[in-house]
Formats: C-alpha cells, sequence, structure tokens
C-alpha cells in the first residue's frame, strides 16, 4: 500500500468516517468520560491500542480460522483433498471478535491497574465497557466486510483501526475541553440544558462540524 493511499485512508477514518460523530458508534463511553480532559485523553489511547490490536488479531482469526481456504488451520489439520469450503466458520465472526475483544480489554485493564492506578480509578466502569464497545467491534467487522481481498490487507486493517481510535479520541477530547469549560460558566447555563441534555446539543453541533468534511 503506497504512503498516498495510507494517508488517505487515515483521513477518512479520523474526520469523514468518524465513529462517534459520523456513525454515532461507542457512543456511551464518549459521553461518560467526556467530563475531563485527562481521562478523555487516557480513554482516547486506550481505545487506540484496543481498536488497532483487535483489527490485528480479527486478521489473524479471519484468514486462518474462519474463511475457507487452503491456508485455513483447520482444513490443514482435519481436510481431506481441495474440499477446504467445509471449513466455512465465518458465521462465528461476531462471538469470536467479542471474546478477543474481551480479552484485551482485560490485558489493558490489568496493565493500567498495576502501572497507572490514578488513570484506572479515572476511568471507572467506562474501562471495562470498551469489551462492549460498538465502536470497536464496528471497525473490525467493517474491516473484514471491506478489504475482502487484495495485497496488504493487514496494513489496510491497522491503518483503518489507528484512523477510527484516533478519531474516537479526537472527538472526546473535543467534548471533554468543552465540557470542562462549561463547568466554569455553568451559572449562566439555563438548569434545563444542564448536564447530559447540552451535551447530547453539543455532541449534535460536532457532528454538524464534521459533516464538512465529507467532500474533502
Amino acid at each position: 500500500m503506497s504512503i498516498g493511499l495510507f494517508f488517505q485512508m487515515l483521513i477518512i477514518s479520523v474526520f469523514v468516517n468518524n465513529f462517534v460523530l459520523s456513525q454515532f458508534l461507542g457512543i456511551c463511553p464518549y459521553m461518560g468520560v467526556s467530563k475531563r480532559l485527562d481521562s478523555a485523553i487516557g480513554m482516547g489511547a486506550a481505545v487506540i491500542f484496543v481498536m488497532t490490536l483487535a483489527s490485528a488479531i480479527a486478521w489473524i482469526l479471519e484468514s486462518y480460522f474462519l474463511l475457507p481456504s487452503p491456508n485455513n488451520i483447520w482444513f490443514m489439520l482435519f481436510g481431506d483433498g481441495n474440499n477446504y469450503s467445509a471449513f466455512d466458520f465465518t458465521y462465528l465472526r461476531t462471538i469470536v471478535f467479542i471474546l478477543s475483544i474481551a480479552a484485551l480489554v482485560q490485558l489493558v485493564e490489568t496493565f493500567m491497574k498495576k502501572f497507572t492506578p490514578a488513570m484506572y480509578e479515572l476511568l471507572g466502569i467506562y474501562l471495562p465497557l470498551i469489551t462492549t464497545n460498538c465502536a470497536i467491534l464496528g471497525v473490525v467487522l467493517l474491516n473484514v466486510k471491506t478489504f475482502t481481498s487484495g495485497e496488504g490487507r493487514l496494513l489496510k486493517y491497522l491503518t483503518n483501526a489507528l484512523g477510527a481510535g484516533l478519531g474516537f479520541t479526537l472527538a472526546i477530547v473535543i467534548m471533554a475541553g468543552i465540557r470542562e469549560r462549561m463547568d466554569e460558566v455553568i451559572q449562566y447555563i439555563p438548569k434545563p440544558l444542564r448536564g447530559s441534555a447540552l451535551t447530547f446539543i453539543i455532541a449534535g453541533l460536532l457532528s454538524l462540524a464534521f459533516m464538512g468534511f465529507v467532500g474533502f
């Protein structure tokens, strides 16, 4: 894959197809952890790591365990002749990918609890919620269905996942910065709009702003 295509995919994933502001995936941690800038950055870093590594693992599982092909491990162990079509396990994609994401999140949670306990306490319940973050599963499934053949599939998986993670981080950091400023002027905000109401309004305005990148 050329450098130009790499940056093109990266820009599209971050700005045009932003999973939070354009496709409305991963809203739960986006709304819950965007109250403070430091926790937003920590969550963004965790999502980038899990999303990128989950895509790499998904490529391995898809290429060597799920797809019916001569490279299928099950076919090489138990197959007979060239009839590898009997080893089509693509119907297990969703559950296999969810289990791999859950294992990665557990790894990240254990690492942060041991080496960055302050960040671990700051993220709280939203860290294990990455397991059910539909943005991560959405990126993995999108990679599998979009990049079905051709050279550089793994690099395309990783590029799209990295861009999606950066897009999530950008969205949550912008929201955290705005909400911290809102806390400084909370007395000027009408009571019916305080809290989640104004947060959703801001999220909608950010989504409209990111629509400007569609023709980019």
